[in-house]
């Protein structure tokens, strides 16, 4: 009985640490950028100097790696110009409801393995699902953990891949369906340079090598 209460104990220890890293990790994605997990990385000479490119996109579907790789190619290619990087965030229902979603699921589980029945306090008999889930606790709450796992994810995942120049959106992954090919994304970036020169001005990439 001793055994069972401590492999119980251990199991929801197990799974409210993986909960609650989940619940922290989606808090600081919807965080104000300066209290925000993921950094906001500055690229250029300098700041408030030059144009601004802004990218934003979707930390949970992994494409912080790429803004990183566009950080260092766009280094090299345009050091005057100043990269920001910052989450996309979710819709603010989406972010509640999963939020809602990771401390439900941990009581749910802390109930399954308690032996608890919380039926009995609105006056109604144990459903037959739950008798499951309490006669077989190790499969019940892993079920539960990685379903409400794939729920949470897909409720903050954007899939978005924005990027703006100087405040004016140039490519959408939200509309296009992709991420631009590092060609694509110079080409915009000379037009929108080659835009915002005036007769007479020095050209500031013209001994940038290409």
């Amino acid at each position: 009985m001793d055994r069972g209460r401590l492999s119980c104990g251990i199991m929801f220890v197990l799974f409210a640490v993986f909960s609650l890293k989940d619940i922290v990790v989606n808090s600081s994605s919807s965080s104000p950028p300066s209290e925000k997990e993921i950094p906001i990385t500055k690229v250029g000479l300098a700041s408030n100097i030059g144009p601004t490119l802004r990218f934003f996109y979707c930390y949970s579907c992994g494409y912080r790696k790429a803004f990183e790789e566009y950080q260092t190619i766009l280094t090299q290619k345009y050091p005057i110009i100043t990269v920001l990087g910052d989450n996309f965030d979710p819709p603010f229902f989406h972010l509640i409801f999963a939020k809602f979603l990771s401390v439900a699921k941990i009581i749910l589980i802390a109930i399954i393995l308690g032996g608890l029945n919380p039926f009995q306090f609105v006056g109604c008999n144990l459903p037959r699902w739950f008798q499951w889930c309490q006669s077989n606790k190790l499969y019940a709450c892993m079920m539960i953990f990685f379903c409400c796992n794939a729920i949470e994810t897909t409720l903050i995942s954007t899939g978005a891949f924005e990027i703006v120049f100087n405040d004016m959106p140039i490519w959408s992954k939200l509309e296009t369906g992709r991420i631009p090919q590092p060609n694509e994304l110079f080409q915009i970036i000379d037009s929108h340079l080659g835009f915002g020169k005036k007769p007479g001005d020095i050209d500031m990439f013209e001994n940038i090598p290409t």
